[in-house]
Formats: C-alpha cells, structure tokens, sequence
C-alpha cells in the first residue's frame, strides 16, 4: 500500500523541520546568528490518466486527470538575514553591524569567511580577530600601549597611544554584501563560505553602497523569535502525529484485507 511509503515521507520531512527549528532555539543567544527555516516539495506523481486526454473517438477530453503523488522531501534549509536586536556590551572590540554587510576574516586556509560576529578581540601580537583567534581581514594591529579604542561608523578604528591626546588610526574596518545572502554556506563558528549561489563578495566601506553602518559596544543578537519557532514546533509535531495515524490506518486496512476469508 502506497500510503504506508507517502506517510513515511511526510514523517520524514517533519522529522528534519524540528532538527531546524531545535538548532534555531538552541542558537537564541548566537551573535549574529540567523535563523532557518525548512522548505518542503511534492515528490513525483503516478499519472493514472492524463487531464486533457481524449476519451472517445468524438473528441471528448478528460477535464480532471488521476494522478497519485508520492509524499514529500526537504528541499531546502535557507536562512532568514533579516536583522537581529544590538545589545549593549560596554565592551569597547564588540561591534554590530546594522545594514546589510558582514565582517571578513581571515582563514588559516588562506580563504576568507563571513561572519556577522562582531564579537572581536587582540591576539597576544595585538592583531584584531574573531573568539576562534582567526585574523579580522586587513590586519589590523593595536600597539600594547594602547589606553582605548574607537571604531567609527565608517569602520574607521583609531586608538590613543601612549600619552598621546590625538588619536592614531590603526585599521580600517571593511564589510561584505552578497546579491543571495541565503546562498552564503554555514561552516560552523559563526563563519559563512562565499558559494556560486550567494555571487561574489562586493567589498566596500561601511556606510557606503548598503553595506550598513557600525555600533561600536554592541553586539547583534541572533534573530530568533521563541515565540514564533515554539509555533512552528507545535505545527510540526501535530504534522508528524497525522502521518504517523495515516500509517496505522493504512496497516489496519492491510491487517483487516490479509484476514478476509
């Protein structure tokens, strides 16, 4: 019986959607992390007999076809960019970005990732990088002796030296855009992987060409509604009950054909 395998299917679908919508809830306090959400498709159907098919030799034509479809698949996880809550840290390296642009930073690998982790710190060579101690892109180095720092709007990072009543900059803070942001591919620690799909990366200052604009002592929360992924959990688990039922159902009929005399 078909059902059992369709209703399978549907499980199945509603089975991945909760692993999106757990690791959502699980990642609430993720700086800039974005949410997903899960895509579903009809899979291939059987057709019985053809909508506009003629059926007799006067050339009448079936108005409805019979066609049987064959469940359900993921098809896609995409992420939702929309922007996050910035909360103050009075931390003077924790940077937001509101707009559209993502930091870069450096990979050991030589590749650069993306990342909306304004979360940043010094390295032991007081170079500015990420909480994996992965260089932010354009090497910027802060002297030891430096009394604090500021990062301007425009990404401008400027740091007062010594006994100095100047300010020196130091670095220049540049972001990324993508034409497809959702395409941009997950790598774990808060990173994202240019991919053909998210186009290439249009590097610009910030402030200029929709790239956004920078708070300096904020962070970007993750854009995660609980209130809206717990809905989305209900839903999901009634779907999976209803295919479940439809898999008793379909083994009673069996049960009750196998048992005819």
């Amino acid at each position: 019986m078909k059902a059992l395998y369709i209703a399978s299917t549907g499980m199945s679908a509603q089975e991945r959607n909760v692993e999106v919508i757990s690791n959502n809830i699980a990642n609430m306090r993720t700086p800039g992390f974005k949410r997903q959400r899960a895509e579903f498709e009809d899979l291939l159907y059987q057709q019985i007999s053809r909508a506009g098919s003629q059926t007799s030799d006067q050339g009448t034509l079936v108005p409805a076809g019979l066609e049987i479809g064959s469940g359900v698949r993921t098809v896609a996880t995409p992420r939702v960019m929309s922007q996050g809550a910035a909360n103050v840290t009075e931390r003077e390296l924790d940077v937001a970005i509101r707009g559209e642009g993502f930091f870069m930073i450096d990979l050991p690998d030589g590749r650069t990732a993306y990342t909306r982790d304004g979360s940043f710190e010094r390295s032991a060579d007081g170079m500015l990088v990420n909480s994996s101690g992965f260089e932010v892109s354009g090497g910027i180095a802060i002297p030891g002796d430096a009394k604090s720092i500021s990062i301007s709007p425009d990404g401008t990072v400027e740091a007062f030296i010594g006994n100095d009543t100047e300010p020196t900059q130091v670095g220049q803070l540049q972001l990324a855009r993508f034409v497809n942001k959702s395409g941009l591919e997950s790598m774990g620690d808060n990173l994202f992987l240019e991919t053909p799909a998210s186009g290439p990366a249009q590097v610009g200052v910030p402030n200029t060409d929709g790239t956004g604009n920078l708070l300096q002592n904020y962070l970007e929360m993750a854009n995660v509604n609980s209130v809206t992924e717990i809905a989305d959990l209900i839903a999901a688990q009634r779907a999976y009950e209803m295919n479940a039922r439809v898999i008793s159902g379909a083994d009673q009929m069996m049960q009750a054909t196998s048992q005819l005399r």
